[in-house]
């Protein structure tokens, strides 16, 4: 990503500067400010100075000092007025503030670079790194790598000056002096006669150099600095600090003006971050698809691909087909997958409904969680993963990678679309690779979502007994079975019934004017009746919206518990009725494990694993 790219950052309050903080980086007891904060953010304060710096120009009097948060909690979710910190990573804070007059609030990313303009620094930085990164002997390859390597050339560029340091440099050692320019001259083969003529020329920019060649920045200014291009060039520009943020869920930006986020606290957010231009903002999306491997011209102005760090992006290039300008939209992920204790605790289900899924899976049941976007159907999907048998086989197949399955047999196919650059021929498609799986001796099959043609191949697997699970958009069982059976999937109506379970989730108002996300159903598709040409099913579960809980209907009358898992377990006809028993003691295992804090989705299947080796899951006939 290019530091040069225009943006701005309009802070929604007037600056006022609280106290003078020159003299307090050596001694933040000296501040005022710093002995109100508290504990909490003190400890930050000494780690990140540029935080005190940024609530020295917050007008602390209007306002109050914001209060700080190490996780967000739920005390920071009923706050009534937000004026509230919390950390996005180590370099970046987030602060959170109300708006009287606008239902979004103000997101608000505190970094080391927000306060201290070192643009009038890049060029010349830039232009050293080039000659010194040619000079590297070995090409960093990871990104841990290159950040260390640049680092270190910022370091050899810069010279940082301590607190009240008068610099002379007449006065610096002269074993120092000449060993570094020795270094400098070799590695940018730089005329140093030249150097009066050049301090001259970039005084007026307030640049001051020593002899050696260093450019003389403050702590402040080299963290910034620092953190700047590592920003910029390494990662993924202004969009660091979203991305770095593991509350967000959705990151977009509309054309010129504000960038907007879905906030897992606090719902819809506008940043201060925002575009005034059209032509930076074309420059930054440009940057942003080269950077991911995509590149983006107005012949192929639409781009759906993956970030580094997996989650989904959207790019439309251009004011022709976006009339405010470029737009883009992340989906983001979640570097851990949420556990279905996490989905429980959030009451998108319960014990009970996650303890039928359980029992469903592990006997090879196929499944589609459906819904509509937003409705967190990938999120339940991948959840449920730990539910399957830990020996299992799992192919995992998507055009975006977002499924992360903990078994470790799991082979990962990604579907490659056009745009790439590789001719003619090139195109693997879901379809490919779903036949491509039948042949890999799998044990489940799970499509990321199925939209086309690959349902037909999905569903000859279900008949041929490998499980299928995916995702599907419908918004009811009735509404999925048409589009199945619709074009361009075109699944016969005889096939339908090779799925087992169909789960209806969507995103829900309720009484308190958030949204959340909730499984309305869980479902039983039973048969095809060729007299009636009509489809029977039968509801498990249910979601009551008046007590917000779930309700298992179809205890008593499950044809799978009954008659296809009792079957496949041996249990007489007479006894059927014990296998509720099962779920029971399923949903009371997972209750204690919620009980005892195993709710992290690794921590979560390798108990369940664990509990399955001792054989405390083993059905008694």
């Amino acid at each position: 990503m290019s530091s040069g790219l225009t943006f701005s950052a309009k802070l929604p309050f007037k600056t006022e500067e609280n106290e003078d903080l020159s003299g307090c980086y050596a001694d933040l007891e000296s501040s005022a400010l710093y002995r109100m904060l508290p504990s909490n953010a003190r400890e930050y304060v000494k780690h990140s100075p540029h935080l005190l710096e940024y609530l020295n120009i917050f007008p602390v009097n209007q306002y109050g000092i914001p209060l700080f948060f190490s996780e967000l909690n739920n005390d920071a979710k009923k706050a009534e007025t937000l004026n509230l910190i919390y950390p996005a990573d180590g370099d970046t804070f987030i602060h959170i503030l109300q708006d009287p007059d606008d239902v979004r609030n103000y997101y608000i990313p505190i970094e080391p670079s927000f306060l201290h303009s070192v643009g009038y620094l890049l060029p010349p930085v830039e232009t050293r790194l080039i000659d010194l990164l040619d000079a590297l002997e070995t090409d960093p390859i990871t990104e841990e790598e290159r950040i260390a390597v640049l680092k270190k050339l910022i370091k050899e560029i810069v010279y940082i000056k301590k607190p009240d340091e008068e610099i002379n440099p007449d006065l610096l050692d002269g074993t120092q002096k000449t060993s570094v320019k020795d270094r400098v001259v070799k590695f940018l083969n730089t005329d140093f006669s030249s150097k009066k003529k050049l301090d001259t020329s970039e005084v007026d920019k307030g640049i001051t150099r020593l002899p050696d060649g260093r450019i003389v920045v403050t702590p402040q200014e080299h963290r910034a600095l620092e953190y700047m291009m590592i920003r910029d060039k390494i990662e993924m520009g202004i969009l660091k600090p979203f991305l770095s943020d593991p509350y967000i869920e959705d990151i977009s930006c509309d054309g010129v003006g504000p960038i907007f986020i879905e906030h897992k606290a606090f719902k819809g957010l506008k940043s201060v971050i925002g575009f005034t231009d059209s032509g930076p903002l074309d420059q930054f999306v440009i940057k942003m698809a080269e950077r991911i491997k995509k590149p983006i011209t107005y012949r192929n102005p639409v781009v759906d691909a993956t970030l580094p760090d997996g989650s989904r992006i959207n790019i439309v290039y251009g004011s022709d087909i976006s009339r405010h300008g470029s737009n883009f939209t992340i989906r983001k992920v979640n570097e851990e997958p949420l556990s279905i204790l996490h989905l429980i605790n959030s009451k998108t289900c319960d014990f009970m409904l996650a303890a039928y899924l359980w029992i469903c899976l592990e006997f090879g049941m196929s499944l589609f969680v459906s819904g509509e976007t937003a409705s967190g159907k990938t999120t339940t999907l991948n959840a449920i993963t730990t539910f399957l048998p830990p020996e299992n086989k799992i192919v995992t197949i998507e055009d975006t990678p977002e499924l992360t399955v903990p078994h470790r047999n799991w082979t990962r196919e990604v579907a490659k679309g056009k745009g790439k650059g590789e001719g003619e021929g090139s195109d693997v498609t879901m379809f490919d690779l779903l036949k491509a799986a039948l042949r890999q001796r799998p044990n489940q099959i799970l499509v990321g979502e199925i939209r086309g043609v690959e349902g037909s191949v999905a569903f000859s697997a279900m008949q041929t007994g490998h499980p299928v699970m995916s995702t599907f958009h419908a918004a009811s069982v009735e509404k999925l079975i048409q589009r199945l059976c619709g074009d361009p999937i075109l699944i016969p109506k005889t096939h339908v019934d090779n799925l087992n379970i169909v789960i209806i989730q969507s995103a829900v108002r309720r009484p308190g004017g958030g949204t959340v996300r909730r499984m309305l159903s869980v479902n039983e598709l039973v048969g095809y009746d060729p007299q009636t040409q009509g489809f029977s099913f039968v509801e498990m579960f249910h979601w009551d919206p008046v007590t917000d809980e779930h309700v298992f209907c179809g205890r008593g009358s499950s044809y799978l518990l009954e008659n296809k898992i009792a079957t496949l377990l041996g249990i007489p006809e007479s006894k059927r009725n014990e296998i509720y028993f099962e779920v029971d003691k399923r949903a009371k295992i997972l209750q204690r494990l919620n009980d005892a804090g195993y709710l992290r989705f690794w921590d979560l299947f390798h108990t369940i694993s664990k509990i399955k080796k001792q054989g405390l899951l083993k059905i008694e006939v």
